[in-house]
């Protein structure tokens, strides 16, 4: 299975650049399996649109709360519903899709169970709000196969409001079981 992660806030443009190199890179890949993405707007939403012109199944992770399907935060809603209508396979997993925390814990997941990762990074660190550069580092810590996506051109744009608190102190679960505490000494940066 490939799996994809990456910036959120790609522009407009960026995105349809994205989407474009993401496809060359999807159909020089043959025999991979299908496309594993957590739902969400910005990397997902352009890996789930070349995914389905590459003629690859697509299987869409999506949060639920207490076995319920959880909603997707306010902007993301048009791009999940999107890959949700893309998708040839929905799972479902238990995070809240409002936690930066629980989101890497599902990205952490997802990329151990992947044979390759598409990553769509620019090249900076992680921050508050984006957690791709230590996706980067974590597949690579655990011997997947990365390629690191960002076409000439491409932008970010900036995301409104103050970034996440740091410095609390929180069990991230994904699934059943707890998959790490984390602090402002070890957060991901």
């Amino acid at each position: 299975m490939i799996t994809a992660v990456g910036h959120a806030d790609l522009a407009p443009d960026t995105l349809r650049l994205v989407e474009a190199e993401l496809g060359a890179v999807l159909e020089r890949l043959p025999g991979q399996g299908p496309g594993l993405v957590r739902a969400g707007a910005g990397t997902p939403l352009a890996f789930g649109r070349a995914a389905r012109v590459a003629g690859r199944p697509l299987v869409v992770l999506t949060p639920t709360r207490h076995l319920v399907p959880a909603p997707p935060p306010a902007p993301d809603r048009l791009a999940t519903g999107e890959l949700l209508m893309l998708a040839g396979q929905v799972r479902l997993l238990e995070y809240d899709p409002a936690d930066r925390d629980a989101c890497v814990g599902a990205d952490e997941r997802m990329i151990a169970d992947c044979r390759r990762l598409l990553a769509v990074w620019d090249g900076s660190p992680s921050n508050g709000r984006d957690a791709t550069a230590h996706l980067v580092a974590y597949a690579r810590a655990h011997g997947v196969p990365t390629e690191v996506i960002w076409p000439e051109g491409a932008v970010r744009e900036p995301i409104a409001g103050p970034p996440p608190l740091t410095g609390t102190r929180r069990t991230t679960t994904v699934g059943a079981a707890p998959t790490r505490t984390l602090d402002e000494t070890d957060r991901p940066r």
